[in-house]
Order: C-alpha cells, then sequence, then structure tokens
C-alpha cells in the first residue's frame, strides 16, 4: 500500500465532477451559454431540441451531454478555447421513432428487403421416410382408439393399412441403403396391435399365424410372453391341449410372482374344462399356498367336489372363509357426529374407486361362499339340511359374520326347490325375531310363499310386516298390492304398484303388474304404456310381447298386433295358442292362405284344439276339397266320440262328394250309436227314398217316433222349468247317461251351437254354413216347433221348424241327375209326394 498513493486534489482530472450535481446550475442559463449557443449553430445542433427532463442533472462543470446521453465535445467552457468539432454527421441513431432500422453504412437502400427463409425440401428421402413412419404411427394410435369404440372392423382395417405403409416403409430405407436405421419397436407394435385386432375380430387363426411371426423373430425381446396370448386363443377354441401347452412356454421370471400365479391359473381352469381334476388340484393348491384368493378356492372346492372328497371339500370350505381380501377397517367409512373433519373425508372417500375396488372383491367373496354352500351341503353330510347347518356355522365363526343370515334365507330358497315347504316357512319365520334387514328380506319371502299357496291372508300380514320394517322396500309393496288384486280391488292395488314404481323406477315386477291392472280396468292406453316401458328394460321377455300384442287387438290396431305377434312367434316359435290367434288375425283381414298356414301349424303343434280342427275342415269345405276336411272331423270325432255333430259332418263330407254308399254307412253308424238322434234319421230317409232302398220306411217311422219323444221332452223341460227353477232344466240338459240321448238330440246340439254362436266360432269359418247355423239358432231361441205333417199331405221341409237343431255345415249341394227319384206308389208311408229338394238340409 506504500506504493499506491492518491492523486493530487490540484491535479486536472477529465472525469473531475461526473458524479457531482451543482444545485445551482440552471438550465435556464443555456439561451446566455455562447459555447452551447454555437454548438446549436452546427449541423450537430440541428437534431431535435433536448428535454430538460432528460439532460437535467447532466450538466457538469467544463462538460456536457447530449440528448442521447453522448458527451458533447466541441464545446468551451467558459474562459476556455474551441477545439475543433469532428463527426459532426449523426452516426445513424434517431430518436424520433423505434421502427427505424439500424443501417450505419446505409446498406438497406441498395439490398432491399430480406428474403424468407428457406422452406426445407420435402421431396428428399430423408424427410419422406419421416413422413411415412409418422402416418404409421398416426394409423396405429388411429386404430386403438376405434379398438376402444368398440369399432373393431375399423379397428382392424387401420391396422392392416399401418402394415402395408411399414412395408413401404422398410423399401424405402432398403433403397436409401439405411436398412440399419429401420425401427424394429414399430414394427413389433404394427405386428402385436394387427394379431390384437384379429383377435378381437374372432379371426383366430389370422391372430395366431401373427403371433407366430412375432414369437419366431429372435429380435423382438421379450416376445416369449405374446405365448400367453396364444394359449388364450386356443382356449377360446376350445383347444385345452394347446393352451396348456403354450401357457407352460411362457417365459416368466420366478421375480414376477404375480404374473405367475395367473397363468397357473389359467391352468388349472383349463384342466378343469378338460376333466383332468388330478392335475387341476396340483395347479390350484399351489396357488392356494402361495397366494389364496376367493376364486382359486372356489375352484378348489370344485375339483374335490368332482373327485368326491367330503373332508377336502370341508377344510377348503374353511380356508374359502380364511382368505384375506386386505382390505381396511371398515369403521373408517363409519360417520362421525362430532368430527366435522372426518365427515367431510368421508364424504370424498365413501364411494371413491378404492372403495368400489373392495367392494367388488368383497361381492366376488360372497358369490364364491353361496355357491360353495349350496354344492357342498348336500355332499358333506348325510341331509341337506345338516350339511347347510355346517356351512352356516363355519361363516358365523369366520371374519363375514354377516352373511351368515343370507345363508339362512338361501337354505329356505332351496328348500322351496325342493318342494319342501314347511320347511321352508320354519326357516323364514325364525327370522321374525332378527335385525330388522333380514327379518324385511324372510317377511317378503313369506308373503309371496303364501300367495302362491292362495292364503291371501297370510300373506297380506307377512307383506305388511315387511312394509313395517322398510316403508320403501318395492318388493314389500308389490307382494301388498298383489295380495289386493287377488281380492278384486284393482284401484287399491294400482295404487300399490305405483307407489313402488316410485320407490325404484325399474321394478319391472311392480311395472308388469301396473299393466295388468290398467288392463283390467279397460284403461288399455294405460297398459300399453307400461309394458312398451317393460319391453325396453326386458327386450325379449315373451310374457310382455304378448301383453302388448294384446293391447293392440283390444284397442283393433290389427297391423300393430299381428307384428307384435310375429316377434312373439320369434321367441316361441312352437306356441300353439299364439299361432292361433295369428291365423285368426289374417282371417279378419280376409287372407286365407296366412290365415290357414298359421292354424295348421298350430294343430300341428296341439292336434286335440277343436276350435282349430273346426276351422280347418270348413276351410277345406270351402276351398271345395271335402276328401281333405274328413280327416279333422274324424280327430273331432275321436276327441269327442259322444258329440255327434262331428259325426253328422263326417257323413255329410262323404255325401257332397258324391260317395253315397259310404254316406249311408256311417249315418247307419250314428243311428245306432245316437238311435234317438233327429238328423240322423232324417238323412237315412233322405238317401234310403233317393237309393230307392225299402228301409226309407222303417226309418221314416223311427223319425216319427223321435219326434215325439223330442217334443215330449221339450214339454216337460219348458214345465220343469216353470215349476222347479234350474233343476228342471238340468234334467233336459244332461239326460240319460246310460241312453246317450243328451248328447245325441236335438236339444244337445242346440246347446253346443249356441255356445259356439256366443264364442264367435262362425265368424271365422264364413260361408253359407255360419249364416245358416246362426239363422236356426235364432229359429231355436224363438221356440217356433212343428210336428210332421199327416200322412195325406205333402212333405215340405222348406216349411219346416223341428229340424232347426242341425243344420248341414257343408252348405248345399251341387245340382245331380235325379236318377232314383221315382215316385212311390203307395201312401201309407206318408212320402208318397216327397220332391227332393237340392239341399239335403231343409232351411
Amino acid at each position: 500500500m506504500d506504493n499506491v498513493h492518491l492523486a493530487n486534489e490540484d491535479e486536472d482530472d477529465m472525469y473531475a465532477g461526473f458524479n457531482d450535481y451543482n444545485p445551482m446550475y440552471d438550465t435556464n442559463e443555456l439561451e446566455t451559454d455562447e459555447g452551447f449557443q454555437q454548438a446549436v449553430r452546427t449541423s450537430h445542433g440541428r437534431r431535435p431540441p433536448m428535454t430538460g427532463a432528460r439532460n437535467q442533472n447532466r450538466l457538469k462543470t467544463g462538460m456536457l451531454t447530449s440528448s442521447m446521453g453522448r458527451l458533447v465535445t466541441g464545446m468551451a467552457t467558459e474562459n476556455a478555447t474551441a477545439r475543433p468539432m469532428t463527426a459532426v454527421r449523426g452516426a445513424g441513431y434517431s430518436s424520433a421513432g423505434r421502427g427505424q432500422v439500424f443501417d450505419p453504412l446505409n446498406q438497406a437502400a441498395s439490398r432491399g428487403p430480406a428474403p424468407p427463409l428457406e422452406a426445407k425440401a420435402e421431396d428428399t428421402p430423408e424427410e419422406k421416410i419421416k413422413q411415412l413412419e409418422q402416418q404409421v404411427n398416426d394409423l396405429i394410435e388411429a386404430s386403438c382408439f376405434a379398438h376402444s369404440r368398440g369399432e373393431l372392423g375399423l379397428a382392424l382395417e387401420k391396422a392392416k393399412e399401418a402394415g402395408r405403409k411399414e412395408r413401404i416403409l422398410v423399401r424405402q430405407r432398403e433403397q436409401n441403403q439405411t436398412s440399419d436405421q429401420i425401427n424394429l419397436d414399430l414394427t413389433y407394435s404394427i405386428l402385436f396391435n394387427l394379431a390384437n385386432q384379429y383377435e378381437a375380430n374372432e379371426m383366430f387363426t389370422e391372430a395366431l399365424n401373427t403371433y407366430q411371426v412375432i414369437v419366431k423373430n429372435k429380435m423382438f425381446s421379450n416376445a416369449g410372453r405374446l405365448k400367453l396370448n396364444m394359449g388364450n386363443i386356443h382356449y377360446k377354441q376350445r383347444n385345452f391341449s394347446k393352451a396348456v401347452k403354450y401357457y407352460r412356454m411362457a417365459p416368466v421370471s420366478y421375480t414376477h410372482k404375480n404374473f405367475r400365479i395367473r397363468i397357473m391359473q389359467n391352468i388349472g381352469t383349463v384342466f378343469i374344462k378338460m376333466g383332468q381334476y388330478s392335475d387341476a388340484i396340483t395347479s390350484l393348491e399351489h396357488i392356494m399356498s402361495e397366494r389364496p384368493d376367493p376364486k382359486t378356492a372356489f375352484n378348489l372346492i370344485l375339483c374335490y367336489y368332482a373327485t368326491g372328497d367330503r373332508d377336502k371339500m370341508k377344510r377348503t370350505f374353511q380356508r374359502l372363509l380364511q382368505v384375506d381380501l386386505k382390505m381396511d377397517d371398515e369403521d373408517k367409512y363409519l360417520p362421525h357426529p362430532d368430527d366435522k373433519h372426518e365427515n367431510l373425508i368421508l364424504e370424498v372417500i365413501k364411494n371413491d374407486t378404492l372403495r368400489q375396488k373392495e367392494k367388488i372383491k368383497k361381492a366376488e367373496l360372497e358369490r364364491c361362499v353361496m355357491a360353495a354352500a349350496k354344492l357342498i351341503a348336500p355332499s358333506i353330510e348325510q341331509t341337506f339340511s345338516a350339511g347347510y347347518d355346517w356351512c352356516v356355522d363355519c361363516v358365523k365363526q369366520s371374519p363375514f359374520t354377516e352373511m351368515s343370515n343370507d345363508l339362512e334365507i338361501n337354505k329356505a330358497i332351496m328348500y322351496l326347490k325342493q318342494k319342501e315347504f314347511q320347511m321352508a316357512v320354519d326357516v323364514l319365520k325364525s327370522f321374525e325375531k332378527k335385525d330388522t334387514k333380514c327379518a324385511a328380506v324372510a317377511a317378503n319371502n313369506l308373503s309371496f310363499l303364501y300367495f302362491l299357496q292362495h292364503d291371501y291372508n297370510q300373506a297380506e300380514k307377512y307383506a305388511e310386516l315387511a312394509m313395517t320394517a322398510d316403508r320403501y322396500n318395492p318388493s314389500a309393496l308389490v307382494n301388498k298390492g298383489n295380495c289386493i288384486y287377488a281380492t278384486g280391488q284393482y284401484d287399491k292395488a294400482q295404487e300399490y304398484y305405483r307407489e313402488a314404481l316410485r320407490t325404484e323406477s325399474s321394478c319391472t315386477e311392480a311395472l308388469y303388474n301396473l299393466g295388468l291392472v290398467n288392463k283390467q280396468l279397460g284403461q288399455n292406453e294405460a297398459a300399453l304404456e307400461c309394458f312398451l316401458k317393460l319391453h325396453a328394460i326386458l327386450r325379449n321377455s315373451a310374457e310382455v310381447i304378448y301383453q302388448i300384442a294384446c293391447l293392440y287387438d283390444l284397442i283393433d290396431d290389427v297391423p300393430q298386433a299381428t307384428e307384435w305377434f310375429m316377434q312373439l312367434i320369434g321367441i316361441v316359435p312352437t306356441d300353439p295358442a299364439i299361432l292361433a290367434k295369428l291365423g285368426e288375425l289374417y282371417d279378419s283381414e280376409g287372407d286365407k292362405s296366412q290365415a290357414y298356414q298359421y292354424h295348421y301349424e298350430s294343430y300341428r303343434y296341439f292336434p286335440s284344439n277343436i276350435a282349430i280342427i273346426e276351422w280347418l275342415g270348413a276351410y277345406f269345405i270351402d276351398s271345395q276339397f271335402v276328401e281333405k276336411a274328413i280327416q279333422f272331423f274324424e280327430r273331432a270325432a275321436v276327441i269327442q266320440p259322444n258329440q255327434v255333430k262331428w259325426h253328422l259332418m263326417i257323413a255329410s263330407c262323404h255325401r257332397r262328394s258324391g260317395n253315397y254308399q259310404q254316406a249311408l254307412e256311417t249315418y247307419k253308424t250314428i243311428h245306432r250309436k245316437f238311435p234317438d238322434n233327429v238328423e240322423c234319421l232324417r238323412f237315412l230317409v233322405r238317401i234310403c227314398t233317393d237309393l230307392g232302398l225299402n228301409d226309407a220306411q222303417d226309418y221314416a217311422t223311427k223319425l216319427k217316433k223321435a219326434e215325439k219323444a223330442k217334443e215330449l221332452r221339450q214339454q216337460r223341460a219348458s214345465s220343469g222349468r216353470a215349476g222347479s227353477g234350474r233343476a228342471g232344466s238340468g234334467r233336459a240338459g244332461s239326460g240319460r247317461a246310460g241312453s246317450g240321448r243328451s248328447r245325441g238330440g236335438s236339444a244337445g246340439s242346440e246347446q253346443v251351437r249356441s255356445k259356439e254362436d256366443q264364442d264367435g266360432a262362425d265368424s271365422g269359418r264364413g260361408g253359407s254354413a255360419g249364416s245358416s247355423r246362426q239363422n236356426s239358432a235364432r229359429r231355436t231361441r224363438g221356440g217356433n216347433k212343428r210336428s210332421l205333417p199327416s200322412a195325406d199331405g205333402p212333405y215340405e221341409p222348406e216349411e219346416r221348424v223341428v229340424d232347426a237343431s242341425y243344420v248341414d255345415p257343408l252348405g248345399p249341394s251341387m245340382e245331380r241327375p235325379k236318377t232314383a227319384a221315382r215316385k212311390r206308389e203307395s201312401a201309407e208311408d206318408g212320402f208318397a209326394e216327397i220332391e227332393l229338394g237340392d239341399d239335403l238340409l231343409p232351411e
């Protein structure tokens, strides 16, 4: 520090006073400053005037600064000589504006604006390869996104296009001699995605071939793991031996314990499918010793059940109950009344992703326990009840004690399936003193059980118990509504069903029953709305579709009814009632061919339906195929052998077809079986007269006796109805069982026809037969009866009303030559002057 000294204060320093500020110096004195005014008159002084704000505090003693902050030279201070002015021309800076470009050499005037940046050439081979590689990546990404959306066909097309683009990329690299830069990861991604898409589209052969290409390429690392995927494809194809082979070939390190356990589970499942239970037990036992889980324990129970090992079934069931689900304490989900912070946390975690996974794991365990108990209960003990009790005791001693009640209810349901109703009732009644939830479930089941047994008082009692335990239980409300519906109180039942729907809008039982109630009350539109909503939930329910079709039929919308019945036939194609209904709809529309098709299909599945047989017989008669109608009437005669109508129709068919001999034999057979039948005797008289047989007189005599006996019976019947009410009519309708006259006489036929007229059976038959039968029924109800004419008068059948009890269903026969219509000279038989008409049965 000795050599360092300060300068003398008197020594002239050119930077002296630079940081000093002279407050006495005033810028207003610049106007009188001669040196400053001289500088202003120079070219340098033609710049924009300096502002006082920028030059303030910058004027120092012996030195000035310019407006840009530079030192101003060439100015002489007071009592000093002026220095020569240099660099009087501007250097290119200007304070006029910020938009001017710095150009000290004035090159902008000669060169003009700068050219734009040169674009990268896109036609170079390297750039084309990069663009093609980007396109391949985009296609792979698009394929994966399409697969995630469920568009499997589009995903496969994108994967194939990515493969084509990648092959073009490889050829371009080979042409540019850059084969060493081939991206193997990109090739692996393309092939792996393509194989996945083939598998998703169930093109298993193509998927296996693609996986084989990847596995055989040694340049792909970890490609051996794809043998697991190949094993899964063989499993889907039910080629279990190859599936086991590929599962075992999958290279899995012992460090990947979880992955190895999953593969062993697949192997055990395949062995179960193959029926090799001992091999499956080996794999499953190893898994249970390493990392037990509910599904593996249940599969092991299945294997022991198949081999019949009771002790191991019991032991494995106990191990199933000891499986650790690795779930935290459930108490953390309980509310905390005094801790608001904990309640806020509970609101966040009570339904988060972790909580949902815990619920899924717990539900899987409960399902496995329930299924295992139902499976082994009949086998581990002498009786089903003892076995189920053992399972319930094991559950009560396990960490899952709350499942014991569910097992008890399940036990009652198993009793119901085994038709042991009293045992089921006893088990369910044991829940009356237990907790509320189990008591409500048991009461629901008891209510439904009593309802099936038609004990509506008990059913209603337990339904009310279930409602008391849980007022918003839809099942209890439905059971209560069912009990009220059974007593005919449809309005009240409707309210209970609506309340059940307000509680749970997806309660299908309440919605279906509400539709039935609306239909019963005649509210067809409301009922149709209910069943259409239910159809949106249960798409393939035959009961729902049937109700919709019937409602459309009730509101006379025949096209819609036909369409819905056709949908129903697609679900239950062998239902004879639905086929018959479709035939009836087509018949009402006048489509006889479709009506015949569906009626015949109904007859084929249920050949004992009398209404269908009668319709088919009438169809063939109307179509002038009388011979084909005979087989259907013969079938009806077999089904109802004591119904004379079918035998008379058979005889009429023979007569209509021109086979008079067979018709005569048939009428004689009918007469032997039904000797008092007036219609049969009348036809016998006609045919014998036409054929000139001597038996005509005998049959005419019998006809007179039968008609007199019929009149006497009718008189007794009318007097009996007047005197004793229904008792007399019952005797007249039933007749004597031994003689068979009740069904053979005209009274029986009259009753049958009246019922058919009420049921509308004639509406499908059409033709003159139906109309004539309706006319005859009206005449019969009118009570016009008349006996045979006297022997001296002519027989005029068109004026007789006594024969109205039977009308020929075949209608008027075709006109034929009257070869046997000769007159008899004898007038003793009363038929000497008969003129045979065209119709066998008079109007």
